[in-house]
């Protein structure tokens, strides 16, 4: 019915030329510098009283609010739960009250 047509290859038009010849070349590795490096000093990172204060401050905030969260998340599941199970029974109690009465 429906066939794929296959593509088929054309011949070559014109001068074939043959692939170009690469010759390898040697490869001189940089030679390095003489100069002497200076290890670079980076300033120290002092903790005062407050900064320690404020970073546990901040700490104890990021932990309260994603607590809150995964709670109100869990409280949500929890409900929903709850919810499609009330659904259920009422459900089955309509369909068995409709049995009875045929």
């Amino acid at each position: 019915m429906l066939r794929p047509k296959i593509p088929t290859m054309p011949m070559p038009t014109g001068l074939v030329t043959p692939p170009a010849v690469v010759e390898p070349t040697a490869i001189q590795p940089a030679q390095q510098p003489s100069v002497p490096v200076t290890p670079v000093s980076r300033p120290t990172v002092q903790i005062t009283p407050g900064t320690a204060l404020a970073a546990i401050g901040a700490g104890t905030a990021v932990v309260l609010v994603v607590g809150t969260v995964l709670v109100s998340m869990l409280l949500a599941a929890a409900v929903t739960a709850v919810s499609v199970a009330v659904c259920a029974v009422v459900v089955r109690s309509l369909l068995a009250s409709s049995a009875k009465h045929r």
